[in-house]
Protein backbone atom coordinates (compact mmCIF):
# COMPACT_ATOMS: atom_id res chain seq x y z
CA UNK A 1 0.00 0.00 0.00
CA UNK A 2 1.51 3.43 -0.81
CA UNK A 3 1.90 6.65 1.92
CA UNK A 4 -1.35 7.85 0.44
CA UNK A 5 -4.08 4.98 0.86
CA UNK A 6 -3.38 4.46 3.89
CA UNK A 7 -6.07 4.82 6.56
CA UNK A 8 -6.00 7.12 9.94
CA UNK A 9 -6.31 3.59 11.55
CA UNK A 10 -3.45 2.14 10.04
CA UNK A 11 -1.32 4.88 10.19
CA UNK A 12 -2.22 5.10 13.99
CA UNK A 13 -1.42 1.54 14.68
CA UNK A 14 2.38 2.03 12.95
CA UNK A 15 3.52 4.59 14.95
CA UNK A 16 1.95 2.64 18.45
CA UNK A 17 4.55 -0.21 16.96
CA UNK A 18 7.35 2.49 16.84
CA UNK A 19 6.59 4.05 20.14
CA UNK A 20 6.86 1.01 21.50
CA UNK A 21 9.76 -0.91 19.93
CA UNK A 22 11.16 2.37 20.61
CA UNK A 23 10.44 2.05 24.44
CA UNK A 24 11.80 -1.34 25.05
CA UNK A 25 15.04 -0.47 23.78
CA UNK A 26 15.50 2.42 25.82
CA UNK A 27 15.82 1.85 30.00
CA UNK A 28 12.82 1.62 31.77
CA UNK A 29 13.26 4.92 34.05
CA UNK A 30 17.20 6.45 32.90
CA UNK A 31 16.52 8.54 36.43
CA UNK A 32 16.64 5.29 38.34
CA UNK A 33 19.79 4.29 36.60
CA UNK A 34 21.80 7.55 37.69
CA UNK A 35 20.55 7.35 41.39
CA UNK A 36 21.54 3.67 41.55
CA UNK A 37 25.04 4.24 39.75
CA UNK A 38 25.59 7.45 42.89
CA UNK A 39 24.39 5.61 45.81
CA UNK A 40 26.85 2.40 44.30
CA UNK A 41 29.87 5.34 44.09
CA UNK A 42 28.66 6.90 46.99
CA UNK A 43 29.41 3.43 48.74
CA UNK A 44 33.47 3.96 48.21
CA UNK A 45 35.42 4.11 51.50
CA UNK A 46 35.26 8.25 52.10
CA UNK A 47 38.83 10.20 52.50
CA UNK A 48 39.88 10.51 56.30
CA UNK A 49 38.70 13.99 58.10
CA UNK A 50 41.66 15.25 60.19
CA UNK A 51 40.68 17.98 62.82
CA UNK A 52 42.79 20.93 62.36
CA UNK A 53 43.51 22.46 65.77
CA UNK A 54 42.40 26.47 66.15
CA UNK A 55 45.32 26.77 68.08
CA UNK A 56 48.51 29.30 67.25
CA UNK A 57 51.04 27.32 69.22
CA UNK A 58 54.24 27.83 67.74
CA UNK A 59 56.09 24.73 66.03
CA UNK A 60 59.50 23.88 66.30
CA UNK A 61 59.41 24.40 62.53
CA UNK A 62 57.98 27.52 62.88
CA UNK A 63 60.63 29.46 61.09
CA UNK A 64 61.06 27.28 57.73
CA UNK A 65 57.45 28.00 57.43
CA UNK A 66 57.61 31.55 57.25
CA UNK A 67 60.66 31.46 55.29
CA UNK A 68 58.37 30.01 52.29
CA UNK A 69 56.23 33.10 52.25
CA UNK A 70 58.28 35.96 53.62
CA UNK A 71 59.03 36.54 49.44
CA UNK A 72 55.31 36.55 48.20
CA UNK A 73 54.50 40.32 47.03
CA UNK A 74 51.20 41.65 49.18
CA UNK A 75 49.61 45.30 48.07
CA UNK A 76 49.39 47.61 50.70
CA UNK A 77 47.14 50.60 50.72
CA UNK A 78 46.36 53.34 52.68
CA UNK A 79 42.68 54.54 52.89
CA UNK A 80 41.54 58.29 54.06
CA UNK A 81 37.92 57.13 53.34
CA UNK A 82 35.35 56.00 51.37
CA UNK A 83 32.36 58.13 49.44
CA UNK A 84 28.98 56.35 47.71
CA UNK A 85 27.66 58.96 44.66
CA UNK A 86 25.94 57.82 42.08
CA UNK A 87 26.28 57.52 38.16
CA UNK A 88 25.07 60.95 37.61
CA UNK A 89 26.97 62.56 39.63
CA UNK A 90 30.22 60.93 39.31
CA UNK A 91 29.87 61.63 35.39
CA UNK A 92 29.53 65.36 36.37
CA UNK A 93 32.50 65.28 37.90
CA UNK A 94 35.57 67.56 36.56
CA UNK A 95 38.71 68.76 37.48
CA UNK A 96 38.31 71.11 40.86
CA UNK A 97 35.51 69.19 42.04
CA UNK A 98 35.08 68.22 45.56
CA UNK A 99 33.91 64.58 46.91
CA UNK A 100 33.15 64.44 50.56
CA UNK A 101 34.71 61.26 52.76
CA UNK A 102 32.96 59.38 55.15
CA UNK A 103 35.80 60.47 57.62
CA UNK A 104 36.64 63.82 59.66
CA UNK A 105 39.86 65.73 59.35
CA UNK A 106 42.56 64.74 61.51
CA UNK A 107 40.66 61.14 62.52
CA UNK A 108 43.59 58.49 61.29
CA UNK A 109 43.98 56.62 57.94
CA UNK A 110 43.36 52.84 56.95
CA UNK A 111 46.25 50.67 56.65
CA UNK A 112 45.04 47.80 54.35
CA UNK A 113 47.08 44.83 53.18
CA UNK A 114 45.61 43.15 50.42
CA UNK A 115 42.00 44.65 51.41
CA UNK A 116 42.67 43.69 54.92
CA UNK A 117 42.48 46.26 57.96
CA UNK A 118 45.78 45.97 59.73
CA UNK A 119 46.63 49.52 61.09
CA UNK A 120 45.73 53.04 61.48
CA UNK A 121 48.08 55.40 61.41
CA UNK A 122 48.63 59.51 60.46
CA UNK A 123 50.37 60.83 57.03
CA UNK A 124 53.60 62.33 57.73
CA UNK A 125 55.74 64.23 54.70
CA UNK A 126 59.30 62.65 54.50
CA UNK A 127 61.79 64.34 51.97
CA UNK A 128 58.96 65.69 49.87
CA UNK A 129 57.51 62.12 49.67
CA UNK A 130 54.08 60.93 51.43
CA UNK A 131 54.60 58.25 54.56
CA UNK A 132 52.24 56.73 56.86
CA UNK A 133 52.94 56.70 61.19
CA UNK A 134 51.67 53.41 62.31
CA UNK A 135 49.48 54.55 65.50
CA UNK A 136 47.28 51.73 65.83
CA UNK A 137 48.39 47.89 64.78
CA UNK A 138 45.77 45.51 64.72
CA UNK A 139 46.71 42.06 66.69
CA UNK A 140 47.08 38.95 64.95
CA UNK A 141 43.75 37.26 66.56
CA UNK A 142 41.64 39.86 65.78
CA UNK A 143 43.21 40.29 62.18
CA UNK A 144 42.50 36.09 62.09
CA UNK A 145 38.51 37.01 63.98
CA UNK A 146 38.23 38.82 61.15
CA UNK A 147 38.76 36.26 58.20
CA UNK A 148 36.73 33.98 59.05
Amino acid sequence: MSEDNKTDQEVADEWASALEEQSTDVEEDPWAAALEEQSDSEKANPAPITHLDDDAKPRAHAELDLAMVLDIPVTISMEIGRAKINIRNLLQLSQGSVVELDRLAGEPMDVLVNDTLIAHGEVVVVNDKFGIRLTDVISAEERIKKLR
